[in-house]
């Protein structure tokens, strides 16, 4: 099976469009207690996780790139900007970064986006609703949305049922994401973790908005709703769902292995499993980052 997916590998790109690099600290947060029921690690398990753990399973399952997400919250960071950079900046060719920040002072904001994205090279910002308690439409975070638009880089927040223990109600895609897609018609806007128990709401804004997208993070490809694996294999949502992990929660090698359960034509599998991601958050096969920072 490992030969098959090198040969796999070999052949595409892949690109995990949504993942940390677990610190103890990260792990330690009692939010997280409720994901262990599906397997997620614990500190204990894993005190001090080295980056080579990361792209050791990366290199397993060969994905060739990761979007490492840094996590604000209302009490501060959780996975700081500089803790992404650090590793972005060791490894620019592996993983890319994507912005969290503190929306109760949006001019400070935007500011702190504007150095991630210009100076570090991020490829997006990171906003999880059901973290602060707000939706996605609060005012505070409008300023970051024309910041994302002017800087040409997504707006990513997860959509459906939230599975730490916090309330799930901002992630519904109806009205949020279809408030935000008119608001912003021009807003990069990915939803990850696929949308459910909402999937269709999700998949009727994919459909109907140019610039939203799903990211199928969190969830194992056999685990996948009807309905996504039926939108995959059409012609418009072969353009608009990529996938990803929630690394650590799943790991990368289950991920990418199980895809070819759900009987994708070869060139959606592509676009699914790298293509689409690249494209949205400009990232290329053989860019080299260095240059730029």
């Amino acid at each position: 099976h490992r030969e098959h997916r090198n040969r796999m590998a070999a052949r595409r790109l892949i690109v995990d469009a949504w993942m940390q690099h677990p610190s103890k600290f990260f792990l330690e947060q009692p939010m997280f207690k409720s994901l262990q029921a599906w397997g997620a690690p614990t500190a204990g398990e894993t005190p001090n996780v080295p980056i080579e753990a990361t792209l050791g399973s990366m290199k397993q399952a060969g994905v060739a790139k990761g979007i490492l997400s840094a996590w604000h919250g209302p009490h501060g960071p959780i996975i700081s900007n500089e803790e992404v950079y650090k590793y972005t900046s060791k490894f620019p060719d592996t993983l890319y970064g994507l912005a969290s920040v503190d929306i109760t002072n949006p001019v400070a904001a935007v500011q702190e986006l504007r150095k991630c994205v210009n100076e570090w090279d991020f490829k997006g910002l990171r906003f999880l609703s059901w973290l602060w308690d707000l939706p996605p439409t609060d005012p505070r975070l409008y300023p970051l949305y024309t910041a994302c638009v002017e800087l040409d880089v997504p707006f990513c927040m997860q959509v459906g049922h939230t599975g730490p223990l916090r309330p799930s109600e901002w992630g519904r895609p109806i009205p949020y994401v279809d408030r935000l897609a008119l608001d912003f018609p021009d807003l990069k806007i990915v939803g990850g973790h696929l949308g459910y128990p909402w999937q269709e709401e999700m998949i009727a804004c994919a459909r109907k908005y140019p610039n939203v997208y799903i990211d199928t993070s969190a969830w194992k490809p056999s685990r996948f709703p009807a309905e996504l694996t039926a939108f995959l294999k059409t012609r418009a949502g072969a353009r608009k769902v990529m996938w990803g992990t929630n690394f650590p929660m799943l790991m990368h090698d289950v991920c990418v292995k199980e895809v070819a359960q759900l009987g994708l034509p070869d060139e959606t599998v592509d676009a699914f499993l790298g293509g689409n991601a690249a494209r949205v958050f400009k990232i290329d096969e053989g860019e080299t980052k260095k240059s730029k920072l």
